[in-house]
């Protein structure tokens, strides 16, 4: 018990020993006591003396400070103003905290959050490696301010609209106003909204990725649309059914030979029940290989599809819905570091085989164009379906558009032939 507070004051009290109280106080809400060193880096004058009057010797003239805390509360026992440091500390700044304690209760918080996450996802195994992630890199704590009440709030608002999902298509204000009450609390950035993400892209198989046309597929993937009426797909000759009110207006524009653009809406809404099994479905980079063959062949061009550069939510979502029903993808693309990107990224998903987009193919046209060709440029990337096409590319130097090998391509599609 502190008998003297005014003593204990002027011996610990002022600002230059300020340092040496924070430490001691700092040491023993951790619950380690009092038996180690207090160091103090680059002291100053003031610092050093303050040190060197409470504990009776001269000055230190080392780097740094060191105080023997053992030597500090030998100086309150005997000065009769406190028996311990512990005594002291309360009398100067109040109780101390229980740090120990307090982790302990912040783990079991965190626990119980955690938990939270584990039952959203029971009967959904796919999303164990999601509940993984959680944990693993720190995205609960750091979306929830590292609060773990705060955490525990978010992860149920997550479950309930993962209980939502899959379930008939809806826009995603809506589904967030329905369930959330706030339209707006699925959003980019917001927490529950980047959690619910995470999870979608588990459910609805779609490969990791960015970008808002690729949040756009994962948000579709599971029923959930989001700019569904940006970015159509482009579409020529692709067979319609008597079903859906997608596959009735395919059919009306594939019986006259006209190209379709389906968005990601009715592909979602209304997917069109595609009989295409074992059947070429040709698909191309360019809208003008679509043009071309709506006015060279009409009706009697093959199922075309056109990706329009990197492909959209909707591309994407057509041909999953193509994959899905057994047809068998070829792709063209321009022959230059841009093309073999996106086809890259086509093949990782979706393993077409390549339509005159190969070694032979690229030499042959090429060849054609008798150095008449725009010249390469960018950096080089590989092509994962034909390990030659890129040093063929390098050592001619050109590009070719899709636009040089339309007549081929043309050729290819016309089903009379």
């Amino acid at each position: 018990m502190v008998t003297d507070l005014a003593r204990l004051e002027r011996l610990l009290g002022g600002p230059d020993l300020a340092w040496l109280v924070e430490r001691v106080r700092a040491r023993l809400e951790r619950g380690e006591g009092t038996g180690g060193v207090a160091l103090l880096s680059a002291p100053s004058e003031r610092e050093r003396a303050a040190v060197a009057r409470l504990l009776g010797r001269r000055p230190s003239q080392g780097a740094a400070l060191r105080v023997p805390l053992a030597e500090v509360e030998g100086v309150l026992r005997r000065a009769e103003v406190a028996v311990t440091l512990d005594e002291a500390m309360v009398a100067l700044h109040g109780p101390l905290a229980d740090r120990a304690s307090e982790r302990k209760a912040e783990e079991r918080a965190w626990a119980a959050a955690f938990a939270e996450a584990e039952a959203a996802v029971s009967a959904r195994p796919v999303l164990a490696a999601w509940c993984d992630d959680l944990r693993a890199t720190g995205t609960l704590r750091r979306l929830a301010r590292g609060d773990p009440r705060a955490a525990r709030r978010i992860l149920r608002d997550v479950a309930a609209v993962l209980d939502r999902l899959l379930a008939p298509p809806v826009p995603r204000s809506v589904l967030a106003a329905e369930v959330l009450g706030d339209g707006h609390a699925l959003d980019d950035g917001r927490p529950v909204g980047t959690l619910v993400l995470r999870a979608a892209r588990l459910l609805g198989g779609v490969p990791d990725g960015g970008g808002a046309e690729w949040r756009r597929e994962v948000w579709a993937s599971v029923g959930v649309l989001v700019g569904d009426l940006t970015a159509p797909v482009l579409t020529l000759g692709l067979p319609g059914d008597v079903q859906s009110v997608t596959g009735r207006a395919l059919a009306a524009w594939a019986e006259v030979g006209q190209p379709a653009h389906l968005t990601l809406r009715q592909l979602v809404r209304h997917p069109p029940l595609l009989a295409l099994a074992g059947r070429d479905v040709f698909v191309c980079e360019n809208p003008t290989v679509v043009a071309a063959a709506a006015d060279l062949l009409g009706p009697r061009c093959a199922p075309l599809a056109c990706v329009s550069g990197h492909p959209s939510a909707a591309a994407n979502a057509l041909l999953r819905l193509l994959a899905g029903a057994g047809a068998r993808l070829r792709y063209h693309g321009d022959f230059d570091w841009g093309g073999l990107t996106i086809a890259n990224a086509l093949f990782a998903r979706f393993s077409f085989a390549p339509w005159r987009y190969d070694t032979s193919a690229y030499r042959a046209a090429a060849e054609r164009t008798g150095g008449a060709g725009a010249r390469l440029t960018g950096v080089p990337v590989t092509a994962v379906w034909d390990a030659d096409l890129p040093p063929a590319m390098q050592a001619t130097g050109y590009r070719v558009e899709e636009e040089r090998v339309l007549d081929d391509l043309l050729a290819d599609l016309d089903e009379t032939s």
